[in-house]
């Protein structure tokens, strides 16, 4: 003869193990289910098989249930009722589905069963609507983002625009000399340092910043420092050899 309420203190204590706090003993008027026998409920959230835990959707319920006499060799007394974001249609169906799969396991023990079918079932009906509100989250994040557009900035590059600028400051500076001094016979042309030091680069000055008031334009400005540079010597001298060139052929 089976010992039924042995089988039933067994499984008690098997999902008290188990399920810990989600596992808890209530009164039988507010179970909803027509018995005074124990009543136990058992909270039940969606899970993610990707992170084996719950969703961010909170939809959650209650399994209420109760041994019959002759439990297990016959269903369960069930009940749901939803704790969080769950409609009345859904625990219908829900119940109906549970009620279905206690019918095919009579014989053995089976609210963990029934426990982890209500779970998978959550997840299906949840959790895809979690998915798609996720998947919407990081198309908007993605949008948000802005992008920069041009070329980065590094040492290699600014280098070179480094070198390109100082090329052309220095032919700016070499244009501002007289024509006389471009002109001269090689042996008395003067370059960029001595031109400066000699004293003329006065009156150049003087003009530029005349030229400034009237045209708004930028001041350069004339220090004998930025003549010390080798390289921005070598490009005047470099510049003036080929004014005298092509002023000796046009001449």
């Amino acid at each position: 003869m089976t010992d039924f309420k042995q089988e039933q203190d067994m499984e008690i204590e098997a999902l008290e193990a188990i399920l810990m706090d989600e596992f808890k003993e209530i009164h039988s008027g507010e179970s909803g289910l027509s018995t005074s026998n124990r009543c136990f409920q058992i909270k039940v959230v969606a899970q993610d098989d990707d992170t084996d835990g719950p969703i961010t959707n909170p939809a959650q319920l209650a399994l209420i249930f109760s041994h019959t006499e002759r439990y297990p060799d016959e269903p369960p007394l069930l009940n749901l009722k939803s704790l969080q974001g769950i409609h009345t249609e859904d625990l219908r169906i829900l119940k109906e589905k549970l009620l279905q799969e206690a019918s095919e396991n009579l014989g053995m023990a089976m609210i963990y069963t029934l426990v982890t079918s209500a779970k998978e079932w959550l997840s299906d009906r949840f959790c895809q609507d979690s998915v798609d509100e996720s998947a919407e989250a990081e198309e908007a994040a993605k949008d948000d983002i802005v992008i920069p557009h041009g070329e980065p900035v590094t040492v290699e590059t600014f280098l070179a625009w480094r070198e390109r600028f100082e090329a052309e400051l220095a032919l700016e500076r070499a244009k501002l000399m007289p024509e006389s001094v471009l002109t001269a016979p090689k042996e008395k042309k003067l370059g960029g340092r001595q031109w400066f030091e000699s004293g003329r680069a006065k009156g150049v000055a003087a003009a530029v910043n005349e030229e400034s008031d009237v045209e708004d334009e930028e001041d350069i400005d004339f220090d004998e420092d930025d003549f010390e540079d080798d390289e921005e010597e070598d490009m005047l001298e470099h510049y003036l050899a080929e004014k005298t060139d092509s002023s000796s052929r046009a001449s």
